[in-house]
């Protein structure tokens, strides 16, 4: 299969486009190894417009089981398409090649549990004061634009469309810039499944030009956004002007609490991953470590031995488990919150250097005695930079946890499970885990408080949030 390289609009390849076109450059290399064409606002309305068309004369009333058998179709072409998806995600943005496989696989299991929802999500039959018959309905809205990041490109844009479709909406999805590739074939490939043409556009090209017409627009009556706390800001002003229903999963400084009483072992060995994973470019990242004092010394020292051992390398082989940046720009903002620690005499004790001369590499860093006001401390840095603090005052520490404007994911270690609960009944976040640093689960619903955003995606919370709840009485 041929790299996608035109938008996908009403179930074919467009040709017809703005005749400007993105470089996709391999983080690995940086060489560039394809280019896809940018839409434009003629392609933008031609996309919703067929969307909207879709939707009305056939996706909104297609029977359950006929949705319910084209979202198994399309997890299954999925699978059989896997590698080919994962080498290309590898290849544009330079997550290693297991990880690719992984979220590839985790893309065909978000549509084959919509699909399974499809037929048991519904509405209520409700007692009410004056006798007679009152019901719900969930309906679906219409037009769904999703909006998804370049760091988690494929399961994002999964999560978002899945749920979207089996509750009978269609979506316009426009994919980051740099990684368009899996959202276009994802196009391709649910229409070979049986998905009508226009029920799913894909857009590639650049946000800061199309993205306020897909905001705006009268015929989109949800935005699904991931990304930036700044953008999805901009997205909820403009949303505002429609009073349009909006969902985003925004940034995230997420904590990691160790207590003294925990698995201490088991614990400094999942941490590192849990911040240095996908090279720390990930909104749920645990780059806040909190230590109870007393085991200070022996979890860094287990950490650091652990983080030394992270196999860094090219995203194409099977042992890597860290790659490049995606970019050089992202590498230079990394490694200017770096710098400003240092500048600041904090300890950093691994890290902070370019282990490769080619590809956009930066070694796993890891920073002591921070203050609570540094900038490496407060700020989402997305990338493989993590502080570690100790703490004395369980109460003390919860303060600090919640200090931050983010609140979206986090994991709390201790083998006490009254403590366990109290703190995470405490921790202001979305998302935690006890004794595990695992986020993400298709069931669950998944999204944070405070500024990482609003709205979730997963579970059957996803697709309540792309129906609108209607109630009907009837009277006796």
């Amino acid at each position: 299969m041929s790299y996608p390289s035109q938008p996908f609009i009403n179930g074919v390849y467009r040709r017809h486009s703005s005749g400007k076109s993105t470089q996709l450059i391999n983080p690995a290399t940086e060489e560039v190894f394809a280019s896809v064409s940018s839409v434009d606002h003629g392609d933008v309305e031609a996309a919703i417009q067929g969307a909207d068309d879709a939707f009305r004369k056939g996706w909104r009333d297609l029977a359950p089981g006929r949705r319910t058998e084209i979202l198994f179709n399309i997890a299954k072409i999925l699978r059989e398409n896997l590698e080919t998806i994962a080498q290309w995600e590898s290849k544009s943005i330079g997550k290693p090649i297991a990880d690719a496989r992984d979220e590839v696989a985790l893309g065909a299991r978000v549509f084959e549990f919509y699909a399974g929802a499809i037929t048991k999500f519904g509405g209520q039959t409700l007692p009410v004061s004056r006798g007679g018959f009152d019901f719900t309905l969930r309906q679906p809205m219409g037009v769904v634009a999703a909006i998804v990041p370049w760091n988690f490109p494929f399961p994002i844009a999964c999560w978002k469309v899945a749920p979207a479709l089996a509750a009978g909406n269609t979506v316009v999805l426009k994919p980051a810039s740099v990684s368009p590739l899996s959202a276009l074939v994802l196009g391709e490939l649910a229409t070979q499944a049986g998905l009508p043409p226009g029920v799913l556009q894909v857009l590639p090209g650049s946000g800061s030009e199309i993205g306020d017409q897909l905001v705006l627009h009268p015929l989109v009556r949800k935005i699904s956004f991931t990304g930036s706390t700044e953008v999805g800001r901009r997205i909820m002003e403009l949303a505002s002007r429609g009073v349009k229903r909006v969902s985003l999963e925004l940034g995230g400084k997420s904590p990691n609490i160790i207590f003294a009483d925990a698995d201490i072992d088991v614990a400094a060995k999942q941490a590192p991953m849990s911040v240095f994973g996908n090279t720390g470019q990930d909104c749920c990242a645990r780059s806040r470590v909190f230590v109870e004092r007393k085991v200070l010394d022996a979890f860094v020292e287990q950490f650091v031995a652990v983080t030394r051992q992270l196999k860094i390398g090219d995203p194409a082989s099977e042992e890597t488990q860290i790659g490049p940046l995606v970019s050089e720009n992202q590498r230079h903002s990394v490694e200017a919150l770096i710098a400003s620690a240092s500048h600041q005499s904090r300890r950093i004790i691994n890290g902070g250097n370019r282990p490769f001369q080619k590809g956009f590499y930066l070694a796993p860093t890891i920073i002591l005695d921070t203050d609570v006001s540094d900038r490496v401390w407060c700020e989402e840095i997305f990338g493989p930079v993590v502080c570690i603090r100790p703490f004395d005052d369980e109460a003390q520490m919860i303060e600090e946890v919640n200090a931050s404007p983010y609140g979206l994911s986090g994991s709390i270690w201790t083998n006490d499970i009254r403590r366990a609960l109290r703190v995470a009944r405490r921790v202001e976040s979305g998302v935690l885990s006890i004794n595990s640093h695992s986020s993400v689960h298709v069931e669950a619903p998944f999204g944070g408080f405070k500024q990482s955003g609003l709205g979730r995606d997963l579970g059957m919370a996803a697709m309540e949030g792309y129906t609108e709840l209607k109630n009907i009485y009837v009277g006796e």
